[in-house]
């Protein structure tokens, strides 16, 4: 769609030609294709997510277990 620069210009009028184009436009993915897109890729973050926390939380408990443990006076292990 060209634009002619003779004809003036309309704030916030929109050129139906153009508008029924682009709502008859069928090339793009639709609405529901992005809805999976979303799907999975969220699905993938929650399952990374769950993973990492599960990581920390065994990080955390063998640290505090080693604190313990050196804290109790045997020193045998503690680096």
């Amino acid at each position: 769609m060209a634009f002619d620069f003779d004809k003036p210009i309309l704030i916030g009028v929109i050129d139906m030609t153009f508008a029924k184009t682009f709502l008859r436009d069928e090339s793009g993915a639709s609405a529901a294709e992005y809805a999976l897109i979303l799907a999975v890729v969220g699905a993938g973050i929650a399952l990374a997510a769950f993973q990492l926390g599960g990581a920390i939380s065994t990080s955390i408990n063998s640290a505090t277990q080693e604190v313990e443990t050196c804290s109790a006076g045997d020193v045998s292990g503690c680096s």
